[in-house]
């Protein structure tokens, strides 16, 4: 979406490209037709293309709104147990890359459970191998 609009009424007169302090407005003339652009990243929101305007085409009160705008929608990976959420699916997908291997998703509590489960199979009894205690 983009936060600095200009109506119908635009007429290309370019004052507000001329009037601009922060050089966020410019324009191109190619063949028969004219373009006018809008930097966002340079735009100081003084309004001064707003008010200098003589057709009242810039509409400047959609860079004053305190919206957000969606940018991503990503799925959510849940804990296959209780369904906690735990991260975006993407998220699970690079760090099973990184990690070459896949993950399980697990919340905290239930991958502490499994790992008991673990540990209770492969050291009947509680106790470790003297090599492999902490």
């Amino acid at each position: 979406m983009s936060y600095f609009r200009v109506n119908e009424k635009c007429n290309g007169c370019l004052a507000c490209v001329q009037n601009c302090p922060a050089d966020a407005l410019d324009s191109t003339d190619v063949g028969d037709h004219r373009t006018l652009r809008h930097n966002m990243a340079r735009c100081a929101r003084c309004g001064n293309c707003w008010r200098v305007c003589p057709e009242d085409a810039i509409e400047f009160q959609h860079l004053l709104e305190n919206k957000w705008d969606e940018i991503a929608s990503l799925t959510l990976a849940l804990c296959s147990v209780c369904g906690e959420i735990l991260y975006t699916t993407r998220f699970g997908e690079t760090v099973s890359v990184k990690l070459d291997r896949t993950i399980k998703p697990l919340c905290p509590r239930h991958r502490e459970s499994v790992a008991s489960l673990a540990r209770a199979h492969f050291f009947p009894g509680g106790k470790r191998p003297k090599e492999v205690q902490r």
